[in-house]
């Protein structure tokens, strides 16, 4: 069995006091990250350095910094963007390191990132300034126990990152009657947060950023890119700047990413920095798999010596200029009624053609192509059993496609 590596980006929380002092021993590096505190107005090199752990907690800080510092650690680790492309499988970030995940695989540029970042951080924390709420983590216990006791206390289970460790979000006084009933053999741990991120109290923010998505220009990933929403993989760019926005109202359902890396056979995860939450979450959730928690510049060397021992490239390596029909998840693929996988090359399918389905056990999703397009060549058979993120069929770009 071959190897596979996935990058991964840690969301909100993981920031820690001076956390980027020793990255910016380096010139280059400190230019970088200059550059993108005048891009976002949020000087990142100060929160990185100096500002103390209730300043960096502030959601209008803290999601700047993160996505800042794991796109310049992103280029300290491959000096040639082109290059990652080669040898990463994967690439997934939970809660607000998908922006980070997306920019890195090129759906948005960094410049695009920082920008949509920092409103997201700003309208995050105005909606959830509006109501008392809050969020606190669920250690141990029963999985499903656990989260019928949410659902029994009015509050939603904001972040599933596996067995063991739920976050339960909602109203404080919610939280407070949810605490005096805890599920047995759990440790409830309150999250300093301004809100109850991932549920409706947020919602307003999704209609802002939601505005300010429309405006933004994107690309397909380079590489497969798994989504908070579900764990799937999700191919058309338009749909992973969606899926982002959504997010914000939506739980984490960081779980479900990881079965996909279980599907996927990842054998490494590397986690960009402030690393260490992920990859501690992967060890006790994916057995088996070799982590490496990039914190320092001075782990670098390793860090290319541990993407070469797992990353061996995905299947959309090498694939810039054709439009890529991929399977969302796991499961048997089956030919939309209307379509032969005989049809000649040259034959068109219009924007929104659904050329087939994927079925799970659990789900049964159909796949189209959502700008339409010249088939170039089927990939798959009627009747294949397809991985994450496998190509179906490969595409052309039609004359009037975007």
């Amino acid at each position: 069995m071959g190897t596979v590596l996935v990058i991964v980006a840690p969301g909100q929380g993981a920031q820690t006091p001076g956390f980027l002092t020793p990255w910016l021993e380096d010139p280059t590096f400190a230019e970088r990250l200059r550059w993108l505190s005048a891009v976002c107005d949020v000087d990142l090199v100060h929160y990185g350095t100096k500002a103390d752990v209730d300043t960096i907690r502030d959601t209008a800080i803290a999601q700047p910094l993160l996505v800042g510092a794991g796109l310049v650690a992103a280029l300290a680790l491959f000096p040639h963007p082109a290059d990652a492309f080669r040898v990463i499988d994967l690439a997934a970030g939970h809660s607000v390191g998908e922006v980070t995940a997306a920019a890195g695989v090129g759906v948005i540029s960094a410049e695009q990132a920082m920008v949509f970042v920092r409103e997201r951080g700003k309208a995050m924390a105005a909606a959830a300034a509006k109501a008392p709420t809050g969020m606190m983590a669920v250690l141990g216990g029963d999985s499903e126990e656990v989260l019928a006791a949410i659902a029994e206390h009015h509050l939603v289970a904001a972040n599933n990152n596996g067995p063991g460790q739920v976050v339960a979000a909602g109203t404080l006084e919610d939280l407070e009657n949810f605490s005096k009933k805890a599920p047995a053999r759990t440790r409830l741990v309150p999250l300093q947060v301004a809100g109850a991120f991932h549920t409706e109290y947020v919602a307003h923010a999704v209609d802002l950023l939601g505005g300010y998505a429309k405006a933004i220009s994107t690309h397909d990933p380079r590489t497969r890119l798994l989504s908070n929403r579900d764990g799937h993989i999700v191919h058309d760019g338009r749909e992973v700047l969606d899926r982002i926005v959504t997010q914000v109202s939506s739980p984490v359902r960081w779980d479900l990413c990881m079965q996909t890396m279980q599907d996927l056979g990842v054998t490494g995860m590397l986690e960009m920095p402030p690393a260490g939450t992920l990859t501690g979450i992967a060890r006790r959730a994916l057995k088996g798999i070799e982590t490496f928690a990039l914190k320092t510049p001075d782990q670098l060397d390793d860090a290319r010596a541990f993407v070469e021992k797992h990353g061996e490239g995905g299947p959309l390596e090498g694939n810039p200029t054709w439009r890529l029909l991929v399977a969302p998840m796991k499961g048997v693929f089956s030919l939309a009624p209307d379509l032969a996988l005989d049809q000649p090359a040259g034959a068109s399918l219009t924007p929104g053609a659904v050329v087939g389905s994927v079925k799970s056990l659990r789900d049964d999703l159909p796949v189209a192509a959502p700008h339409g397009g010249i088939v170039v060549e089927w990939l798959v058979e009627d009747g294949d059993p397809v991985s994450p993120g496998q190509p179906i069929v490969r595409l052309h770009p039609a004359v009037s496609a975007t």
